[in-house]
């Protein structure tokens, strides 16, 4: 047996259960301090499609490698169940700093799968690259990162908490990023590292499923449910639309490419998660769905071949242009929103209030950006230290280092 594979069989499983201790003891000295858990709410829909989107939908979505599928489904249930468990902790810790109030304990399940998304989002740039260890650490070291930079946008820039919570896109997308960054290159003629027909299948399969219920994700925690769910379907269906549109324009055959309507139909999504709630105008939700698709295409197809090399970036999944290009773009028209708004008002006389309220939004996205970068950096720093035993280049995007295939043992 590979001396890799005895060394990957006795790290993890204790891993594992060192680290599944640890919640254990911890949910049991915190839980009771921290309210009632077991207190009725009305979260339980919106709970439920949000935990599909995260689990069944990412799952999917993320299986776009043709030898890496086991890994790309198993591997994000993995970090899911796993990283809830973390986030509840943190939620019940931030309660004990007085840092927030105390909550029923589906809310707090909640925001603990929200919260998750960033992680998931941000495993799609590592994917094929990272082994199950250090996309477990990676998935502690984001989690906590992430809630500090919720913290300082409450703190210091009294961001409101459901907001705070949906800079996921913006913070996942950026922290894998800079993760990526740090770990070699596969070579150039690696054939792993492609996708095909099938996989491409099933991962529109988790597209769509994320699609249909990205509603409940925006809505979830807002004060103005309706009005979110409303705007987050418009913009998702125009988005839609607007990538088909531009993936015929833009190919040479003018025929439509998958990888483009893999992504671009959820860029509506993102766009509007920052303004969902506080849209009054369903035009407005629309365009900003058609802008978010424009920018995802033409990101991916203009940007791609000048970022990436520059930068050394191999983004796998492209959640760059998925969800970190549209959640600048949804925090852009956040500002710009807001100003409009006040001027509809007549409140331009009160300058000094409307910058004040534009420099609470630019500040908030410019930290959640720059935590992201710099901690995302760190963390790829420490995901190759030789302890987590990084995966060679040569094992890149290969479920047979992980995985039993029993039919390949027997000749078939």
């Amino acid at each position: 047996m590979p001396a890799r594979y005895l060394s990957f069989r006795c790290s993890l499983p204790w891993l594992l259960l060192l680290l599944q201790t640890l919640l254990l003891l911890c949910s049991f000295l915190a839980l009771p301090y921290t309210g009632d858990v077991y207190a009725p709410s009305s979260l339980y829909p919106e709970f439920q499609d949000v935990n599909h989107m995260v689990i069944f939908g990412f799952g999917f979505f993320l299986l776009v490698l043709r030898r890496y599928g086991f890994s790309s489904t198993g591997f994000n249930f993995l970090l899911v169940v796993l990283g809830v468990q973390c986030s509840v902790l943190l939620e019940d810790f931030l309660v004990f700093l007085r840092v927030q109030q105390s909550e029923a304990g589906m809310t707090s399940l909640a925001k603990a799968v929200v919260s998750m998304t960033a992680v998931v989002i941000s495993s799609g740039a590592v994917l094929g690259k990272a082994s199950p260890v250090q996309l477990i650490v990676m998935t502690l070291l984001e989690l906590i990162f992430f809630y500090v930079s919720r913290c300082l946008n409450r703190t210091f820039l009294q961001v409101p908490e459901h907001l705070s919570l949906l800079h996921v896109h913006l913070f996942g997308a950026y922290f894998g990023l800079a993760v990526t960054s740090r770990f070699p290159e596969p070579p150039p003629g690696l054939d792993k590292g492609r996708s095909t027909p099938k996989s491409e299948l099933f991962s529109m399969l988790g597209t769509v499923f994320v699609w249909v219920f990205w509603p409940s994700f925006n809505s979830m925690l807002a004060d103005s449910k309706g009005e979110a769910v409303l705007n987050t379907y418009l913009a998702l269906a125009v988005s839609a639309v607007c990538a088909f549109m531009l993936s015929a324009l833009t190919s040479k055959d003018g025929k439509f490419r998958m990888p483009h309507i893999h992504s671009a139909v959820l860029a509506g999504g993102v766009t509007v998660s920052y303004t969902a709630h506080s849209i009054q105008h369903p035009w407005i939700a629309m365009i900003l769905g058609l802008l978010g698709s424009v920018i995802t295409i033409l990101g991916s197809h203009c940007l791609q071949g000048c970022l990436n090399p520059a930068l050394k970036l191999q983004d796998t999944s492209g959640v760059h242009f998925t969800f970190g290009l549209p959640a600048v773009l949804g925090a852009v028209a956040s500002v710009v929103l807001c100003v409009v708004k006040r001027g509809i008002d007549n409140q331009w006389n009160d300058l000094s209030s409307l910058g004040y309220l534009a420099f609470v939004d630019i500040g908030a996205f410019c930290q959640t950006i720059s935590t992201a970068l710099l901690t995302g950096l760190i963390t790829g720093l420490i995901l190759n230290i030789k302890l987590l035993k990084a995966v060679h280049v040569s094992k890149y995007f290969d479920d047979q280092f992980y995985w039993e295939f029993p039919h390949l043992s027997v000749g078939f």
